[in-house]
């Protein structure tokens, strides 16, 4: 199968994670719309979805699904969102879209992470993917030299901002072993809005598309 065929697998398996009568947390990109389009043969059995990208509310709304503020809701039971990378714990790379803030506001919502990636996606360790970085500009040359001591290279994501407004960087040649303390030494840079790095919201389930069909892989 192509790669565009297993994201449809993926996009329509994940139906089976939807919580009927509940509002479900929906994420960005290219698989993720593949569970837009799935989730619409079922709209009248959810009460609406809260989105994590201005692009996926866009795709929601057009086929009639509700979308919800995340200051509109308290919980919700299920995230469903895809990966750049994710390795044998769960733990994701996450921002390729640029939407990572917002994806982590949705996750931390969220009672259970479902990640719906391509084979391609799997990885041993994370960082072959350029990890990125939103940041606010004033800090942007401050926090790429605190990369570049971490042996990283930091190149900044021409002519795109986030949806709230802030640049990118995509740090290249890190091997992220420890994502966990990784993401928490970020977090305290001043200037970093959020890390592409989704240790404390990593996944609980991923359904992984393969040649074989979708797999099932769940993490402790």
């Amino acid at each position: 199968m192509t790669q565009d065929e297993l994201k449809t697998l993926v996009g329509r398996a994940a139906l089976d994670s939807v919580v009927p009568g509940s509002v479900i947390g929906v994420g960005t990109g290219s698989t993720v719309n593949k569970f837009i389009d799935a989730l619409a043969t079922m709209k009248e059995r959810i009460v609406g979805a809260v989105s994590s990208s201005a692009a996926s509310t866009t795709r929601l709304q057009a086929l009639g699904i509700r979308v919800f503020d995340a200051n509109e809701v308290e919980r919700i039971p299920v995230y469903i969102d895809g990966a750049d990378e994710i390795d044998g714990r769960g733990f994701m790379i996450k921002g390729g879209g640029a939407a990572l803030t917002r994806e982590k506001i949705v996750a931390d919502l969220a009672e259970r992470f479902v990640c719906i990636v391509d084979e391609s996606k799997r990885v041993a360790v994370l960082g072959k993917f350029a990890l990125p970085v939103e940041v606010i500009d004033m800090a942007r040359e401050q926090v790429a030299r605190r990369f570049r001591a971490l042996g990283g290279r930091p190149v900044l994501r021409q002519g795109v901002l986030t949806d709230n407004g802030h640049p990118l960087l995509d740090v290249h040649g890190l091997s992220i072993t420890d994502p966990l303390a990784l993401e928490a030494e970020i977090n305290q840079w001043p200037g970093v809005v959020a890390v592409g790095i989704f240790a404390r919201h990593r996944a609980r389930v991923c359904l992984l598309g393969t040649s074989t069909g979708v797999q099932r892989l769940a993490f402790d």
